[in-house]
């Protein structure tokens, strides 16, 4: 027998009644990325390039490629919300990946239960009889949307209109437009006594290991008496000083985006250890 389904279409209803909502969590999610490190893959490896999402954005250099990039995120314009999103996080995943677990299935769940809330109002006959299609009781909503398999189809919706919104604007712009509300957040975080990150954690500046070696590498580049930040021309020297102090190939090319050095310095020492 078939089974009227309220909730798909008052989802979509709400979906699209309440973009502009959605459409601020994005922006207000992407503050901060200009200043995150951009990453690269060099022989199987995800390694920093020495420069941020915000530099190469500002130079109309992709943040994305071919190789690790999603196919429908490929074709976008330079240092655009879209092609932040094809870039690599430090853990070699995109931050499309991120977006879609911090920000658009948050909402989307949020709109369905939204949609149920509704649809037992005002669909009480249809949602009794769905429930008993889908063998719930009810108790648990989430529960009846994972069973009802409602989130995926209205997710990509969503991504859809987002990107529609957004992916060609400029980063810095979509982060212009986010930071009132970013600020809204955290402030409600800090009393809520919980962190914000809307972007993955990059793991090095948090590991003990290479807090150490941080230490070890500003020390090294306030004795050399180099230049900051490091001009190319200097890129050997310092090279040299921070093997001079113990520091191994893989943990320079780690510790390098938090140096103050300039981006062709990074690269240069990046090409002689890669």
């Amino acid at each position: 027998m078939f089974v009227v389904d309220p909730v798909t279409v008052l989802a979509r209803e709400l979906l699209r009644e309440h973009l502009s909502e959605l459409v601020a969590e994005a922006c207000a999610w992407s503050v901060g990325m200009s200043d995150r490190p951009h990453h690269e893959r060099r022989g199987g490896r995800v390694v920093p390039s020495g420069s941020t999402l915000g530099a190469r954005a500002a130079a109309d250099r992709l943040l994305g490629d071919d190789q690790d990039g999603r196919l429908d995120l490929l074709d976008t314009r330079p240092g655009s919300f879209a092609d932040a999103l094809n870039a690599l996080t430090p853990r070699g995943r995109l931050h499309a990946e991120l977006f879609d677990e911090q920000v658009l299935t948050p909402y989307v769940l949020a709109t369905c239960l939204r949609a149920i809330a509704q649809a037992q109002t005002d669909h009480v006959s249809a949602w009794d009889e769905l429930l008993d299609e889908l063998g719930e009781d009810g108790g648990d909503l989430l529960a009846v949307v994972h069973a009802a398999e409602w989130e995926a189809p209205l997710r990509i919706e969503a991504e859809q209109m987002v990107l529609a919104a957004l992916g060609d604007a400029p980063l810095v712009q979509v982060e212009a437009e986010g930071l009132p509300l970013s600020l809204v957040k955290a402030a409600e975080a800090l009393l809520a006594g919980t962190a914000v990150d809307p972007v993955e954690p990059d793991p090095a500046p948090a590991d003990e290991e290479l807090a150490g070696v941080l230490f070890l590498a500003e020390a090294a580049l306030a004795e050399a008496g180099l230049t900051v930040p490091v001009p190319p021309e200097q890129a050997a020297a310092l090279l040299e000083v921070l093997g001079a102090q113990g520091l191994e190939p893989e943990e320079v090319v780690a510790v390098l985006p938090l140096l103050p050095v300039r981006q062709e310095t990074a690269e240069r020492i990046l090409g002689e250890l890669t």
